[in-house]
């Protein structure tokens, strides 16, 4: 309600801004002097224009200065300033895109402090997170610094999304060519907390000290060349799509000592599609299909990487320097998590992609943000 309150005739862009911890963002940015030497645009000011870029899916630096020059009447009271192209080019290359990645911490611990007590949908009390990638081409030939292979630019950015809220609570960027298990190694592991990869994640090794030894649960789908011996079976329901529950040992010369514990496994056919899944997991106390919905959980994290993609303008990057593309990524995620944080603080319903595009089309309105969907 005091949010409601104070955002009383101001515009939907302002309402959305004002949810920024400024002292926190002050901060951020005299860690690494992000404003030494700036006196008419502001590290805040490049947020503000970059922000209203993603909002409303602007295509390029020209189409960002078109469009507040087309607006300019109402850039005051959204807390805008009309930036010319080559400056919001200029200052994408030079300020620390450092900044903006301290900064989505802070939204990260705001996010998850407000999503603590949310139910999840299959009653656990533990938490749960998705782990994934998604690669992001880029033109080789104007990004250098981001190989991937043969003729191709990429960088990846690896995820690990808290699935109460769908807060990206650990995000790292690599060039294209680091293979996602490597990375795994600088997940933070919580103990009784579920993990759930898919199968380019299996590596036994890391699956044994990382979650086995740290009293951590993963869930994760079976290669086609796993060798094992079956130590146990369970009896299983095949009208929940069941096919078997068993208790593995790893077999393999290397995976055998990198894993030597018992493995769970649940083999479950989608009907509907006619696809038969192995899952593994370390959990033997859930009953199977709960293990088999969990997995499933992981789409979630798709939604995700579909939202920043189509928000990055991926082909038309606002700079091609390594700080110009990853400043761009890291207000792109913090302007997801002022969209988490919003969902919560305004009491919206709605997903968070229906509250996006509808904030796009209004950034302007002065309608309460609490008030869109009425």
């Amino acid at each position: 309600a005091i949010y409601i309150a104070m955002n009383q005739g101001k515009n939907v862009f302002a309402q959305l801004m004002s949810l920024l911890p400024e002292h926190e963002f002050k901060k951020c940015v005299n860690r690494y002097n992000g404003d030494f030497h700036s006196i008419k645009f502001t590290c805040r000011d490049q947020f503000m224009v970059m922000s209203f870029a993603q909002f409303t899916n602007r295509s390029g630096l020209r189409d960002i200065e078109a469009t507040l020059t087309a607006f300019s009447s109402k850039l005051y009271h959204a807390g805008l300033k009309l930036m010319p192209k080559s400056t919001l080019a200029e200052i994408n290359e030079k300020k620390d895109w450092r900044i903006y990645q301290d900064f989505a911490q802070v939204l990260i611990s705001q996010a998850k402090q407000l999503y603590t007590k949310d139910y999840f949908r299959l009653d656990l009390d533990n938490m749960v997170y998705a782990f994934d990638s998604s690669t992001i081409e880029i033109c080789l030939q104007l990004c250098p610094w981001a190989h991937f292979h043969h003729d191709k630019g990429a960088f990846k950015m690896h995820t690990l999304l808290d699935l109460r809220g769908s807060i990206p609570t650990f995000i790292y960027l690599t060039d294209g060519r680091v293979h996602d298990s490597q990375i795994m190694d600088s997940v933070p592991i919580e103990a009784g907390a579920y993990y759930l990869m898919d199968k380019g994640y299996v590596d036994f090794e890391r699956l044994y000290k990382l979650f086995q030894q740290k009293n951590a649960f993963f869930v994760t789908r079976a290669k086609d060349n796993m060798v094992y011996q079956i130590k146990e079976e369970r009896v299983v329901d095949p009208a929940a799509e069941l096919i078997s529950d068993q208790s593995i040992l790893l077999t393999g010369y290397k995976s055998s000592k990198y894993y030597p514990d018992m493995i769970r496994m649940i083999v479950y056919e989608d009907f509907d599609k006619g696809t038969v899944y192995r899952f593994l997991s370390n959990d033997f106390l859930l009953p199977a299909i709960t293990i088999a919905e969990l997995y499933r959980q992981r789409w979630t994290i798709e939604l995700f990487f579909k939202w920043i993609k189509q928000h990055l303008h991926i082909k038309t990057f606002f700079g091609i320097s390594r700080n110009a593309v990853y400043t761009q990524i890291w207000i792109a995620i913090c302007d997801y998590l002022l969209l988490v944080i919003a969902k919560k603080k305004f009491h919206l319903e709605q997903s968070l992609y229906i509250i996006s595009n509808a904030i796009g089309l209004v950034l302007f309105e002065k309608i309460p943000i609490s008030n869109l969907f009425e």
